[in-house]
This record gives structure tokens, sequence and C-alpha cells, in this order.
């Protein structure tokens, strides 16, 4: 670890006596002869304490749903350690998560307070969270996404207050309380009636949850969508926020940067997307806790920001069982966002604006202009807590015993981060540097005709062959330059607009029933475009209820060579033929 001078008091009394346990939510009075030691104390932040939590549940039941109407009473005591008021009350408590409840011993809850209280410093409400992070060995890997996405400036970040927690009379180790995410004066303070918050989520999506009634397929980029607020959204909130997103999804998909500024924040989304590949979280592939809040008469803004212990670059290989993170410096976005280049095969909707040279302008503005404090600012916090956590921390390891050591893995995380800034540094400035508003001109058609088998399904042996010649010839340009950084291939829809691509080739898509680009889920036939932009990969989804021998496929994709403000395009209508 790196040494730093970080002045700490330890141990000096801030009240005459101990706080009595309190039941109010109010804070205590301040006493006046205690005012000048609180002021000499001002530099130690009560924010990095380990406080103790303790929950009993109605006749000591374990809790072993996290559905809601799974909820069990019981009562929380927070002890303040002297610092901060104690907390007393009755409440309900569930489980919560995904894979870290379905994965982990440790189990993560979610509280809800009968009375709606502030506790340890936060601001009031009844509902709360406690994560276990079981999967981070370091413990600091949610309070540092916090932290980050606090300083860049995104509004209604959550807070962090650790806790050692005991239910029904059995220590279950450490835990970081936090906000619920949740619309909220004291939360996501967003108008109660006419604002929204949704969150890109594919264990909450209509994929996992079909029948849940507030979820849906966004309509440009097919991505899982859950309303959030309004909490039980009725059918038709549910269509008029879809619609509303989609306004914002077309504009995204054709990279108009008024448009977008004009229906988003869009400095947010830089800060969003700079949070996500600084700590290399991949969750936004699935997509999974990607939050986004629109207030009445406001702009789609982004985050809430949550859940980083899939980031780090964390080893899925042994993501049932593992604690293995910081293996090598990888990318999110990629070297070049638009084509996935060396990136995750993210949606659309968070690449697209990649190709406006305006937007990549003030993305590499904003990161060089935070790049030599972002680390050293949050590192700084972690250090903070690393020292006031040690106790805590062994306690931790000896109740939930795995293969690291929380000191090892925080130094890992530090040498990490610290190489990381430089290297996305280099990258970032070295991201293509998109397109200025270009005049699309029509250069023409070509088409081919393709018969794949059904029983190949995935491994055809025929390809899409382009004839290089004439492609070269339409667009006027030269071999050398289809190769180059100026020329992409688009799936196009039925009615000429753009789609996306879903496949894992540099360019292509799945085309669905109705020849529309769109997701696997769905998918009936694919394009997949690697190397060589002339010979196409294609291929079928041979299940019952997708391909069937005999169906036919008509299908676009769309070459687009720009240069200054012209882009020529050439459409390339591909004729499939499913045969046995």
């Amino acid at each position: 670890m790196r040494k730093k001078e970080i002045f700490r008091i330890r141990g000096i009394l801030l009240l005459a006596g101990a706080l009595a346990l309190i039941t109010s939510c109010e804070p205590p009075e301040a006493d006046p002869e205690t005012e000048q030691e609180t002021e000499e104390t001002e530099a130690v932040s009560v924010n990095f304490d380990v406080y103790a939590m303790d929950i009993l549940v109605e006749g000591n039941a374990p809790v072993v749903s996290k559905e809601k109407e799974d909820y069990m009473n019981c009562t929380v005591s927070v002890d303040g350690k002297g610092r901060l008021s104690n907390y007393y009350g009755t409440a309900r408590i569930r489980g919560r998560g995904n894979s870290s409840w379905l994965w982990y011993d440790k189990k993560p809850y979610r509280i809800k307070l009968d009375v709606s209280c502030g506790i340890l410093g936060l601001k009031k409400n009844k509902d709360w969270v406690l994560l276990a992070n079981y999967r981070d060995p370091t413990n600091l890997m949610n309070a540092f996404g916090f932290e980050v996405a606090d300083w860049l400036g995104l509004p209604y970040t959550n807070h962090s207050r650790f806790v050692e927690v005991t239910l029904n009379g059995d220590y279950i180790g450490l835990y970081q309380l936090t906000e619920q995410v949740e619309q909220g004066g004291n939360r996501v303070n967003i108008d109660e009636t006419d604002g929204f918050l949704i969150c890109l989520d594919v264990d909450d999506g209509p994929y996992y949850c079909p029948n849940a009634g507030d979820n849906f397929w966004s309509t440009v980029f097919e991505l899982p969508v859950c309303v959030k607020h309004p909490d039980e959204p009725t059918t038709d909130q549910v269509i008029a926020i879809r619609n509303d997103f989609a306004e914002l999804e077309e504009a995204i998909n054709n990279y108009n940067y008024d448009i977008v500024d004009s229906l988003m924040n869009i400095p947010s989304f830089i800060d969003y997307l700079i949070v996500q590949e600084l700590v290399y979280n991949v969750e936004i592939d699935a997509p999974r806790s990607v939050f986004i809040h629109k207030d009445k008469g406001g702009k789609y803004v982004m985050g809430p920001v949550w859940d980083f212990d899939a980031g780090f670059d964390f080893d899925w290989s042994t993501m049932y069982t593992g604690h293995n993170f910081f293996n090598e410096q990888e990318l999110v976005l990629g070297t070049d966002p638009v084509k996935h280049t060396s990136g995750y095969r993210i949606s659309g909707f968070f690449t697209q604006m990649f190709r406006n040279h305006q937007f990549v302008s003030d993305y590499k503005a904003r990161w060089n202009e935070i790049k030599d404090s972002v680390f050293e600012h949050a590192w700084a916090i972690m250090e903070e807590y690393e020292m006031s956590l040690q106790d805590a921390m062994a306690r931790n390891l000896q109740r939930w015993p795995i293969d690291k050591h929380y000191n090892t893995e925080i130094d890992k995380m530090e040498d990490w981060l610290s190489e990381r800034v430089p290297y996305l540094t280099t990258v970032i400035n070295s991201y293509p540097a998109g397109t200025v508003p270009a005049v699309k001109v029509d250069c023409g058609m070509m088409a081919c005709d393709v018969t794949m088998s059904y029983q190949l399904g995935y491994q055809q042996t025929v390809k899409v062959m382009i004839d290089e010649s004439l492609l070269l010839s339409m667009l006027e340009i030269t071999s050398e330059q289809l190769y180059g950084d100026n020329l992409i291939i688009v799936p196009l829809r039925t009615d000429g607009s753009e789609g996306m691509n879903n496949t894992n080739g540099i360019f292509g898509a799945w085309f669905e029933a109705d020849n529309n680009p769109g997701f696997w889920a769905n998918g009936h036939v694919y394009i997949e475009v690697f190397d060589n932009l002339t010979v196409w990969d294609c291929g079928l989804r041979a299940e019952e209820g997708y391909c069937s021998v005999g169906e036919k496929h008509s299908v676009q994709m769309q070459y687009q060579y720009t240069q200054g403000t012209e882009t020529k395009t050439v459409t390339v209508a591909v004729n499939f033929t499913i045969a046995e």
C-alpha cells in the first residue's frame, strides 16, 4: 500500500456520556459543552466507522425468500457508537439480489421500516438495503463506484455505511448499508405523478418476467426495461413510457446530437459511461442495473449507478464460487465503441452516439478533465474505509472464509486502478473522431440470393458473397478505403431506418420473422461480418417456433462510407431461402 498521511483521531469522547438508545427519528440535541470537541474532530468523518446492526425476525424465523410477498416482521436496532443516533424500530425484511442471492451463502437483504427514519446519518426513508459484498474480496467495490459517481456529479448517488450484522442472534458479517434506488424526496427526487424511473435489466425484463406487467422490450434497441416508478404502473403508463423512451432511442440510433441533447442530459450519459469503463463493469452488456430517470418536463438523466461487484475484471469462469478480480486491463466500450473493437458487444444504446463527432469530442474532453483526479480522490476515501474496517473485515473473513485476504486484494485493486487511468487515457484519446452531420447519398442497391440448409442451422457452409469490384465502383472508393475507419455496415429495418447488431460479428444482425433486425431471442436468420467485408457469414435458428423448411426472408444491410459531410450508401438485399 502507498503510505498517506491521513489525519485520524480515535477515541475522542464526543458526548459527556454514552447516548441512550433512541426510537425517535429526530437527531439528538447538541450539547453546547461538547461543541468545541466536535469542531476539533471535523476531519474525522463518521462515515468511515463500522456500526452494529441487530435484526430479530419474528419467531426467530430464517429469511429464505426475496419475493415481495414474503416480507417478514422483525425489529431492527443500530448502535451509533456514541457518534451517531442509535436506532430501534419495527420493520419487515426479505432477501434481495439476483446472482448474489442465488449463488452465495452470505445473503443480501432488503429492509422496510414501519416508520420512515434516517439511519446512521442518512436521510430518512422506509426502504434500506444491506449489500453482502460476498463476491468482492475487498468489500470496497460498490463504495468505490458510488464515490466516483458522486464526485463526477451524477445525481442521487447512493451513500455507504458499513455495519456488522447480527440476524436472530447469529453474527452474519460485514455489510454495506445503503439506500434503495427508488423515487422519493430523499431518493430519486422526481415528480411523484409525472416523473418516472426505469431500469434496463434482463432479470426484471419481459424475458424472465413475462407476466410482471411493469416491463417491456424497448422499441428501437430491444432493451429489457422495467418500470421502477410508478411503483405499480398501469398498462397505459407502461405504454406511454415505452413510447416516450422510443423517441430517445430513435435519436440515439440516428446519433443526432441536437435531438439527443434536447431529450437527454448528455453530460450524465458521458459520466455514466466513464464510471462503467473505469471499473470495467460489464453489467451494461446484459444489461443489468442500469437506472435512468426523467422528471416532469425534464430530460432523461442516467443513474443512479448500481452494482459494481461484477467489474474490476472479474473472472466469470469462477463466477459461482470465485473471488478472482484484477486480472488484466480490458475494455467495455472497446478501442472503437461504434464497432465494439476489443470491447464487449453492448447495446447500441450505449455506443451509437460515438458515431457523432461532437459527442466523441465531449467524451474525450470530459475524460481529460477528470483523469488526473478521479482515481486519487476516490482512492483516498477507500484508504479511510480500509483503516476503519480492518477488525470488521477480519471477523467477516472468519465468518465467511474465502481464498483471498482483503488487504492483499485491496492492494491489487489499487494497483489495477492506478494502471487503468493511463491505459484508458491512451484508449479514449485514440477513439475514432466520429462524423459531423452528413448528407446521405444513395449510390444504389445490390441483391444476393442465398439458400441455407435447415439441418445445418448455425453451421452453414454457404456465404453471402458481395461483388467487391461492383461495390467499390458504386461507392467510388478504393479497396484500402473499404477497410478504413470511414466505412461501416449497418442492418436496415424494412422501413429503411437503421437497426442494430446483436451478433458477435464486427457488423451484422439477427433478423426476426418480420425481417427487421432484432435479438437472438426472436431471431430467425442472421448475418455476421468479420474481417472480410464482402464475404459474410450467415445462419439460422433451427428450432420449433422459429425457422422452418421453405421459409423465405428478404433482409437488408447497408454499406455507409462517410467523408466530410457526405455519406455514400449502397444497400444490399439478401434473399434467404431455407431448404432441407
